[in-house]
């Protein structure tokens, strides 16, 4: 069945031609940590000036980061850049990014953060449910089946 659909219009690709680099995921991660001024991203991320203007102004084109006006007394205005519930609703996929580096490359001590509910103090995992509200365990236990949105491949 997988192997009958066409990957023209895949869902993770094209995903990926938007967030799918690093110095995007990190620009993200930093702005879900309250980071939102160029110069303040430049810095922590040391990426060049030029790489870092090119993915902020493909964050905002594509709608998951806004760019907002501030002006800092006697400083010409600038912006700096807020996730929009767009941008705020790739934490999940960040927060398991994070969780598998936690689990398979972080250093010997544990992982450099730990991500805590801010009502009870609980550590957060990113985990699978259906709708009905069933733990999915495993990939082995999820059905690929044609959305809506399903094409066949051409035969080749």
């Amino acid at each position: 069945m997988w192997a009958d659909l066409s990957m023209e219009n895949c869902s993770i690709a094209r995903t990926l031609q938007i967030v799918g680099e690093k110095w995007t995921l990190l620009v993200l991660r930093d702005a879900f940590n309250g980071i939102r001024r160029f110069e303040d991203l430049q810095t922590r991320l040391g990426v060049a000036r030029q790489v870092l203007a090119d993915r902020l102004e493909r964050l905002v084109s594509e709608g998951i980061l806004e760019r907002r006006p501030y002006r800092e007394p006697g400083q010409r205005t600038r912006h700096e850049y807020r996730l929009t519930e767009k941008g705020l609703a790739l934490h999940p996929a960040l927060v398991a990014l994070m969780q598998w580096g936690d689990r398979y490359v972080a250093d010997v001590e544990g992982p450099p953060v730990v991500l805590t509910h801010r009502d009870c103090g609980a550590p957060i995992h990113v985990t699978l449910t259906c709708e009905d509200g069933h733990a999915v365990e495993s990939p082995r236990r999820v059905t690929v089946n044609p959305g809506p949105g399903a094409k066949v491949r051409p035969a080749s």
